[in-house]
């Protein structure tokens, strides 16, 4: 009898339980005056994991915000700035619901439409599963993986714009020839061109995905809808730049301080373009200032394109590329000052110690620093190419470039606007005679030698500083797999000591590194553009950093994988993934909302970040609208250090080559954005 009792008092228990959840789930979704909430409900019920989206053109710039539903359908839109939005539903399994106006403060339910059939639903897939229906050639089916690797740099393989033919490339016999003139044309088309022809043969493989397409194939794998803390994502988006601004970088705060500049403007580098245009996101409003340039015009005589004609989109001269922001809140941001040849002399001049130890002859492109109190431009010359770049301790802004590694010391620049005093630049030598110094090397092409060092040729696309001061190396060729480790010591560059580490044999079954960061604990971590990886390197691990056999892979234990789920090719090695990983950032001060520490990758071809938290799960947060999410770079910024959610987040941006490649096609503007992760979906 007693057993009776406890089954009935528990059935009793669940049925009230799912009584009050029932009863919880009429109630009103609360908001606040500033919000938009609701139920999107399906057929079926309450549609959970799908993205409602407020936009509106009633600000000076046009602007978004994307929420996802909870389990019981619910959602709400907070923090809208006052206007007048349309807001529909996006979800995979549905077509894009009608567009319905609404104001803040007002209280909306919402009607999911389910997709009539698999293929329209697929509409809204990200590119990577369009992008794996290619079947690729046996016997080279990492020939042309690898190769595609160059494609994604630069922008999405899969997309609407990659998976048909525009008409504007005309009528021509087989599908094979339009691909063939449809890649040799727009300002890329010289360089496109030549890597497709060198495919030879097997380039057939995407004049054959493009035609089954278009006799009707399509991904019969539905992506996941987002789960768990993927759903209390917050995304904002505002349209900048220009609708052929190609290839940009952003940034909301410094190195040093996520507080930095809070509330403050954030910042963009136009490559295309020539600008820095400038979000400031308490106005919605976005300007542009024009860097200038003593160097020749670029791109002046490119290819037509088959969106823009004749037009010079990416004609330039300061072509700016990635872009930063020191103590006093100034920006500096990589350019073309000068012309290549107009080299410094004290690049190779042997008074100089740096140029004696390591001689620089040529550098593509240069600093310059904008201070916007005065609005003016102060012109950096370096010897070294700078691209992507992090600051030290003492200020040294550190640019990583092939075979070495650069620096401005900004405050001694500031002191006597000496742009020879102010840097300095030293190569990787290993110490492999295990002494302690470096001394006498042999070169690259030379054998170890056990009674020298020795000096090794490596990528540094991606540099990353560590707390105790050392820069970490990773390149993003095709054949790279290392990453190098550079401690400048205190007497650069006599003192500049370099270590190398690989995975061990097998570990990169494809290879191809990408991007570097370092948490402030000083584990390093590495996407991988082969394999669809992100790894983690704990130096403290190593039982041997230098001597003889410290030449790559000797310290194994230092190295841990992640890895997300995704679409691969039919048929194909697990390994050889329809998406690559560009760029890797850590968020040290917890701005996004996953803690102190958490990594982020941005997968190009997915719209997405994989991010792993502290905890090591590992996440997908999707940017579904726009389709063509294409990020770069990353920028955490804490605007209320005592706030809650709202007072922080993470920057960053559409960052393609071709935003007319983007949902919306051609006229489209590029968007910075801003991803927040809330205690709760429903959290306002």
């Amino acid at each position: 009898m007693r057993n009776v009792r406890l089954a009935y008092a528990t059935a009793l228990g669940l049925a009230t339980a799912l009584t009050l959840a029932q009863a919880q789930s009429r109630l009103p979704v609360p908001i606040d005056a500033d919000d938009i909430g609701g139920v999107v409900s399906g057929p079926k019920g309450p549609e959970a994991g799908v993205w409602v989206i407020a936009e509106t053109t009633g600000l000076p710039t046009k602007f978004a915000k994307i929420v996802v539903t909870d389990e019981q359908g619910r959602y709400v839109v907070p923090d809208l700035p006052s206007a007048s939005y349309e807001v529909f539903v996006r979800g995979y399994g549905l077509v894009d619901s009608p567009r319905v106006m609404a104001k803040p403060g007002q209280r909306l339910d919402l009607k999911a439409v389910v997709a009539p059939d698999a293929r329209t639903a697929a509409r809204v897939y990200p590119a990577n599963y369009w992008f794996a229906l290619m079947e690729l050639p046996k016997g080279h089916e990492e020939e042309l993986v690898s190769a595609t690797r160059g494609c994604l740099a630069c922008h999405q393989l899969g997309d609407r714009a990659t998976r048909e033919i525009p008409k504007s490339v005309g009528s021509l016999p087989s599908s094979l020839q339009a691909w063939d003139k449809r890649v040799s044309m727009g300002p890329s088309g010289v360089p496109m061109a030549g890597g497709f022809i060198r495919l030879r043969d097997v380039r057939k493989a995407f004049a054959d995905w493009t035609d089954r397409i278009a006799a009707g194939a399509y991904p019969t794998q539905a992506p996941p809808r987002p789960s768990g803390i993927e759903r209390n994502l917050v995304i904002s988006l505002w349209d900048w730049a220009t609708p052929t601004s190609g290839r940009s970088d952003a940034v909301a705060t410094s190195d040093h301080d996520a507080t930095q500049n809070a509330n403050g403007p954030v910042y963009g580098a136009i490559q295309s373009a020539d600008i820095l245009t400038v979000l400031d996101p308490r106005a919605n409003r976005t300007t542009q200032i024009t860097i200038p340039s003593s160097a020749s015009l670029i791109d002046t005589n490119t290819p037509p394109s088959p969106y823009w004609g004749e037009e010079k989109i990416w004609q330039r001269t300061s072509d700016p590329r990635s872009v930063v922001i020191d103590r006093q809140g100034r920006i500096l941001v990589t350019a073309r000052i000068r012309n290549p040849q107009a080299q410094p002399k004290f690049c190779t001049d042997p008074s100089n110690r740096f140029a004696k130890y390591y001689p620089l002859a040529s550098g593509n492109r240069q600093v310059e620093l904008y201070d916007p109190k005065t609005k003016q431009f102060t012109p950096i010359d370096t010897c070294f190419s700078a691209d992507h770049n992090h600051f030290t301790a003492d200020d040294s802004l550190v640019f990583g470039q092939n075979n070495s590694i650069g620096w401005i010391n900004v405050p001694t620049f500031d002191k006597t606007h000496d742009a020879a005093a102010s840097q300095g630049w030293c190569p990787a030598v290993l110490d492999t005679n295990g002494d302690g110094k470096i001394t006498d090397w042999t070169e690259p092409n030379q054998p170890v030698d056990p009674a020298k060092d020795h000096r090794i040729n490596f990528g540094c696309y991606s540099a990353a500083v560590a707390p105790d001061g050392s820069v970490w190396c990773s390149g993003i060729g095709p054949r790279e797999t290392r990453l190098v480790r550079i401690d400048r010591g205190s007497n650069p560059p006599q003192t500049c000591k370099a270590e190398v580490y690989e995975p061990a044999a097998g570990k990169m079954p494809l290879s191809g590194s990408g991007g570097v960061a370092v948490d402030s604990q000083g584990i390093v971590w590495q996407n991988w553009r082969g394999p669809f990886v992100i790894a983690s390197f704990d130096r403290r691990k190593c039982r041997v950093t230098s001597g003889p056999n410290a030449t790559g892979q000797h310290c194994p234990e230092g190295w841990t994988f992640y890895e997300k789920s995704g679409p691969a090719f039919q048929g194909a090695a697990p390994q050889l993934r329809a998406d690559m990983m560009y760029l890797t950032q850590v968020d040290r001060d917890g701005a996004l909302g996953l803690g102190k520490n958490a990594v982020v990758s941005a997968a190009i071809n997915s719209d997405e970040f994989v991010a792993v938290t502290p905890a090591g799960q590992v996440l997908e947060l999707r940017v579904p609208y726009p389709l063509g999410f294409f990020a770069r770079s990353a920028s955490g910024r804490i605007d209320d250090a005592k706030g809650d959610w709202k007072g922080r987040g993470l920057w960053s941006n559409y960052s393609t080559y071709a935003p007319w490649h983007m949902e919306g096609g051609k006229g489209t503007y590029p968007k910075i954005a801003k991803l927040q992760i809330r205690p709760g979906s429903l959290a306002k």
